[in-house]
């Protein structure tokens, strides 16, 4: 069963949903609280863009992507002021801008669609050492600034005017969230793809809100539960030859289900 991990992309794959599964439940159990859950989409969406950007000029992909989402990610954090009680409004022109952005660039790039495919829909094995280091970095920022300052972040998600009352920076740290959120979003989009990323931040998250009783225990649930479904995702995708992402993304579904049952049946009897 484990003649897998004789392989060297196999153990960088594994080495990355690791590190995913690690800050992409936190960062997704933030979202959700703080009803920004759209905004993981619109951030991997627009990132499309940076790809795009990057394949024109020849340039790092990477690096050209994280720029697009962070500034994106700005400009998400202006919106949400301008509109505040329509953030489905800043998701929507952001979104629709990145796309449109992507399109045009693309046209004029030399790069196929076929590369432009792969960040559509991921591929964890073809992950490189070089990603694998830059989720590990992420994975062990956002762990550390949540260990350091979850409860400062506990008040921003649950009320901003008390966070603001109690002197916390809450424009600044809001800024600064979505630009770790963004990435984050940036340096999952190889493993992940564009259209499942969100899928993966958001459901581990929404399955520990069901499970913990606590904020800490939902945090660490998210981990947990992310952790389990990435690393079966990538054992079954091997064996049964599916798309690493969607396998994952399919294992997520099932477990919310079954978590969803479970609590159904608990409070009916």
């Amino acid at each position: 069963m484990f003649e897998i991990l004789s392989y060297t992309f196999m153990q960088r794959a594994l080495l990355a949903v690791i590190c995913i599964s690690i800050f992409a439940p936190i960062l997704g159990i933030f979202l959700i609280l703080r009803r920004q859950s759209l905004m993981s989409d619109t951030l991997s969406h627009v990132s499309l863009a940076g790809v795009a950007f990057g394949l024109l000029l020849g340039i790092s992909t990477t690096w050209s992507t994280i720029i697009v989402v962070v500034i994106a990610a700005v400009l998400l954090e202006y919106l949400r002021t301008v509109y505040k009680h329509y953030m489905e409004i800043a998701t929507a022109i952001i979104m629709s801008f990145g796309l449109a952005i992507s399109l045009i660039v693309m046209s004029k790039a030399k790069a196929g669609s076929m590369s432009l495919e792969q960040y559509l829909f991921g591929s964890i094995i073809t992950i490189s050492s070089s990603q694998v280091i830059f989720l590990a970095i992420i994975a062990a920022i956002v762990l550390l600034l949540t260990l350091l300052f979850i409860r400062p972040m506990y008040v921003l998600t649950f009320d901003e005017d008390t966070a603001f009352v109690d002197g916390l920076p809450v424009r600044t740290m809001s800024i600064l969230f979505n630009i770790v959120t963004g990435v984050a979003i940036a340096l999952t989009i190889p493993a992940a793809g564009a259209l499942l990323v969100s899928t993966i931040m958001v459901l581990p998250a929404s399955i520990a809100m069901r499970l913990g009783r606590n904020f800490k225990s939902v945090v660490w649930l998210g981990m947990l539960i992310g952790f389990i479904g990435m690393v079966s995702g990538i054992f079954l995708s091997y064996y049964w030859e599916t798309p690493a992402s969607a396998t994952i993304t399919i294992i997520f579904i099932g477990i919310f289900i079954l978590v969803s049952i479970l609590g159904a049946v608990r409070k009916s009897s």
